[in-house]
């Protein structure tokens, strides 16, 4: 997957948003102003994503291309790296495990 066919996806969520809020190279995906995916769109090698703390554990042992979240919380993000062994469908898997990781947290009344 490319950088602009994971935007055009993430953004297909409903609510979501994006923005740069680490500088110009870092782009962010929010549902309701809550990051789900963060990636460097200079360098598109990988993606910063939420995970529930014990899928996270199971996914780093099983796919080499995932591994704990870079500059995240360890528990709850991965960093998935953009690997020919990780196909378009698993990453939207992922992303939408993510979001909905995110969309669960919410105040009932933005849901």
């Amino acid at each position: 997957m490319n950088i602009e066919d994971l935007r055009a996806y993430c953004l297909s969520l409903p609510h979501t948003s994006e923005d740069m809020p680490f500088g110009e190279d870092v782009l962010a995906f929010r549902v309701y102003g809550k990051i789900f995916a963060l990636t460097d769109i200079s360098e598109f090698k990988s993606i910063n994503l939420k995970c529930d703390p014990e899928r996270a554990l199971e996914l780093r042992e099983r796919y080499e291309f995932v591994k704990p979240g870079y500059h995240m919380n360890k528990k709850h993000w991965n960093t998935v790296e953009m690997s020919p062994d990780c196909s378009d469908t698993f990453l939207k898997d992922l992303v939408n495990h993510s979001y909905d990781c995110v969309y669960k947290t919410l105040p009932k009344n933005l849901k």
